[in-house]
């Protein structure tokens, strides 16, 4: 442009010169140019439909400074690479390696980074991001080593997590600041399919980034929880958007922008945002407690799909079948029972959209509520009241396959003789409680110990055993209790043998018996 600018000017001084000296009769007219095809404005004024703005420029500039860039830094482990054939190629490259990682054989760690979004909802500094951005290990349960929010003029701050709710997938951050900018949650229940939506946030790194579209649907029910609820929206969703807002054209946050369906990794017009009818108040109870509270009926159910419905002679999606009641839990003690499908809840239907546990989980702690259920056929109508739902480990273990079971020391769980198990065969290990062999519909003559937890690279996975098994004899011996089981492992190894003998049973299944790899002692 700076060439062409000088050239155009050159030309001018040249002509100039020229009509100094030539005769006046010889002077030329500049050529006319005819008018640019977009020289004259329409003569209607072009309005986009239904009165959406002809730029979203002046929300965008805002709406973003409110909106934040969340990477997280965390050590992961370098997995341990099998040696190659002896002899082979591969051999020498295999020991080097080994020699890196000590002679304990510890993994090697590395750095690792990861990117989000986030926005600000006070000017003191709170953030309200994803769980999962801020979170590490398999099961997204561990916090992230460290937290660096940026700010939309590149300001950096150290953030802490004030709380955070595996559940839902949302978490409160806190950087020690004053006066920022923020933005307010909406309405999202008046919310419309149609209705324009505006994303802000960072994917892939790029921050600042602004893409809109509509909401395509409400209420949705991707699988990933719960408490599935999602506005989905067409406004392009990547990776990196995660914690970011959706708003509306008002400028509120309608959405946390969470997930998206992709066969490639990349935006495909599927985008899903928690809404601010379920966000807002999980987020005040984790900005004022960094915790929460939830209502809790004690049932573990199931969606009425078409051939359970087919099987009671019920109509599909209308309703939730109960597939275990927890001992004098609430539901037990209202009358509830296995199988019964509870149709109504607290004066709302039960549907794929408005779930049972939906439902449950906002109903007020305390409260006496109706609840309208199907059994053998004939409806009934009882009262239920909702309870706090307890911490998730000791709900896994009421249902029998919690990891860390119950905060009580007889499940087991953290016991020496479970440790050693753990040590040996990659398995944790419980006592097969009366709660139990309920929850796993065991006869009362099947005994043994459960398999509370396994190491996803224990030769116990690879052989098929899961969370769940009951381990009735360990080198045909039966075992009743994870010091039995310990005991009866140990004998194994002092007798020589690199493998164990297990009979294994699931559920009424017939019992089978495999044999596992001990795990070579440090």
């Amino acid at each position: 442009m700076r060439i062409a600018r000088h050239l155009i000017s050159a030309a001018l001084l040249t002509t100039v010169a020229a009509a100094a000296f030539a005769p006046a009769a010889f002077a030329q007219a500049p050529a006319v140019l005819p008018p640019a095809q977009n020289a004259q404005p329409p003569a209607v004024p072009v309005s986009p439909p239904g009165g959406a703005p002809r730029s979203f420029a002046d929300l965008t500039s805002r709406l973003s400074p409110a909106v934040v860039n969340v990477s997280t830094t965390q050590k992961v482990e370098i997995g341990k690479m099998r040696g190659g054939q002896p002899g082979s190629p591969l051999e020498e490259l295999f020991r080097r390696f080994q020699e890196q990682q000590g002679d304990a054989g510890e993994p090697v760690t590395r750095e690792a980074t990861s990117l989000g979004s986030g926005f600000i909802i006070d000017p003191s500094g709170y953030i309200v991001t994803n769980n999962h951005v801020i979170s590490a290990g398999e099961g997204r349960d561990t916090p992230v080593e460290s937290i660096t929010v940026t700010l939309s003029d590149r300001r950096e701050f150290k953030a802490r997590i004030i709380g955070r709710d595996a559940l839902t997938d949302m978490a409160v951050l806190k950087i020690d600041a004053a006066d920022l900018p923020y933005v307010k949650f909406g309405n999202s229940a008046g919310v419309r399919v149609g209705d324009w939506a505006i994303a802000i946030g960072n994917p892939f790194g790029l921050g600042g980034t602004v893409t809109a579209g509509i909401v395509s649907a409400l209420h949705r029910n991707i699988g990933s929880g719960q408490y599935d609820r999602y506005i989905q929206t067409d406004a392009s969703i990547n990776q990196g958007n995660s914690g970011g807002p959706l708003f509306d054209l008002d400028g509120n946050v309608i959405g946390i922008n969470t997930a998206i369906f992709s066969p490639t990794g990349g935006n495909v017009g599927l985008g899903f945002s928690i809404p601010a009818e379920l966000a807002r108040p999980i987020v005040e109870q984790l900005k004022a407690t960094g915790t929460v509270k939830r209502g809790y009926l004690g049932v573990a159910i199931q969606p009425l799909s078409s051939d359970i419905a087919a099987g009671l002679g019920l109509p599909k999606d209308r309703g939730e079948i109960v597939a275990s009641v927890e001992a004098n839990g609430p539901a037990s003690r209202a009358g509830i029972k296995q199988g019964d499908v509870i149709v109504r809840i607290n004066n709302q239907d039960v549907t794929f959209d408005n779930t049972l546990s939906f439902v449950v989980a906002n109903t007020p702690i305390g409260s006496t509520i109706p609840i309208d259920l199907i059994r053998e056929g004939q409806r009934r109508s009882i009262r239920a009241t909702i309870v706090q739902r307890p911490s998730e480990n000791i709900v896994q273990a009421r249902a029998g396959l919690a990891p860390d079971a119950a905060d009580d020391d007889s499940s087991g769980a953290k016991s020496p003789a479970s440790e050693a198990a753990k040590a040996s065969l990659g398995i944790t290990l419980q006592p097969l409680t009366p709660v139990l062999r309920q929850q796993l519909r065991l006869p009362d003559t099947v005994t043994g110990v459960v398999i509370a937890g396994i190491s996803p690279s224990s030769d116990a996975a690879t052989k098929g055993l899961q969370r769940g098994d009951v381990i009735l004899k360990i080198g045909q011996k039966p075992v009743t209790t994870p010091a039995e089981a310990a005991d009866a492992v140990a004998a194994e190894r002092k007798a020589g043998k690199d493998t164990v003998l297990m009979l294994v049973q699931r559920g009424v299944t017939p019992a089978r018996y495999t044999g596992v790899k001990l795990i070579p002692a440090k």
